[in-house]
């Protein structure tokens, strides 16, 4: 052999033998180790399910094949689990944020200064599936379509003003000229068609239809609630076929559906996971690698098929992408975004 294919030799084993102690290196991190999913609602809603169905698979895919728990810290629109993983919680990529899909856009549509983190600076695993948001009612709401409720006033449920379900109808309300009337402070989606079958409230506005499929067809079935919108420009395939109507259909101006664009946004990554800012990048690399893997498992989706579950995850990479470009959209378009969503009081 040639001294220069000792040498390739020689260096092809220190390559080796780094990489093999890398791998182990990063396998010692969670072995051993609980990850802890904090979802930032309820238990029993829509966000709630899809963090426990992560939970049930996520450990085989991260490497050192941790424990998953998943646990709930609902509050403030899920930033008060956003501050508690970001600022309080280890950030060694032991804890993974669950929120409402409405939480990274905070430093657009909110007062930053009043969060106690700063959502642009998280790692966003992903997003466990693009959803259609919608505008439901009860069966003694006093309006049956979108139009009529330029005329008749609603009662509508919300957990907070800064979350997706507390402004997404007030969004409506000044851009469109819709008569809501907001109750906040509901925890999640279970409290809130728990209140619309009891007559308490009319309906809301922000419920995904992935929670409708799984959790309340048979309401939708019997009648108890029904589909009045889709809050989107583009359409769901399946509520376009269903004929519902498209909240962006009722824009008269290209401003209007602009400041519709930058909200409506967060559909695009409705269902999404992060950890703190100062998880070191190898580990978010690996966990958004488990993120991808987990969303892709056979038996998830054995699982999640006899449930109805709908699974379409997109990456953490294509969600920091498009939350980079929304923070990036005119200064003047952001701020007709975030006086949208405010309460006229």
């Amino acid at each position: 052999m040639s001294r220069a294919s000792i040498l390739a030799a020689a260096i092809l084993a220190v390559c080796v033998t780094f990489g093999r102690a890398g791998a182990e290196d990063l396998a010692s991190v969670w072995r051993g180790k609980t990850v802890t999913i904090v979802v930032g609602t309820s238990a029993g809603g829509g966000y709630d399910t899809y963090a426990r169905m992560l939970g049930r698979y996520l450990g085989r895919h991260i490497p050192g094949n941790p424990a998953v728990v998943v646990t709930n810290m609902p509050g403030a629109g899920s930033h008060l689990m956003g501050g508690y993983v970001a600022g309080v919680a280890a950030k060694d990529g032991t804890f993974i944020g669950a929120p409402f899909s409405a939480q990274p856009l905070g430093p657009v549509l909110e007062d930053a200064a009043q969060l106690r983190y700063d959502p642009a600076k998280l790692h966003y695993l992903g997003s466990a599936d693009v959803d259609a948001f919608l505008c439901i009612v009860g069966k003694n709401a006093p309006v049956k379509t979108f139009a009529e409720t330029f005329q008749t006033e609603l009662i509508m449920a919300g957990t907070a003003e800064t979350g997706s379900t507390g402004y997404l109808p007030v969004l409506l309300n000044n851009v469109l000229g819709t008569k809501f009337r907001m109750v906040v402070g509901y925890p999640g989606t279970r409290e809130m068609t728990n209140a619309i079958e009891k007559g308490e409230v009319h309906g809301m506005c922000g419920m995904n239809w992935s929670s409708i499929q799984t959790q309340y067809a048979t309401m939708l079935k019997t009648g108890q609630i029904s589909i009045l919108a889709q809050e989107n420009l583009t359409g769901h395939p399946e509520m376009d076929r269903m004929g519902v109507p498209r909240t962006g259909d009722f824009a008269k101006t290209e401003e209007q559906r602009r400041v519709l664009e930058i909200v409506y946004s967060q559909q695009l990554s409705s269902r999404p996971f992060f950890v703190a800012a100062e998880v070191a990048p190898e580990r978010v690399a690996a966990l958004r690698k488990a993120f991808m893997d987990t969303w892709r498992d056979p038996e998830l989706l054995a699982e999640a098929d006899k449930m109805g579950l709908q699974i379409g995850p997109i990456s953490g990479e294509e969600v920091q992408a498009l939350l980079a470009k929304i923070y990036a959209s005119p200064p003047d378009l952001l701020r007709q975004a975030k006086e949208a969503i405010k309460v006229k009081r």
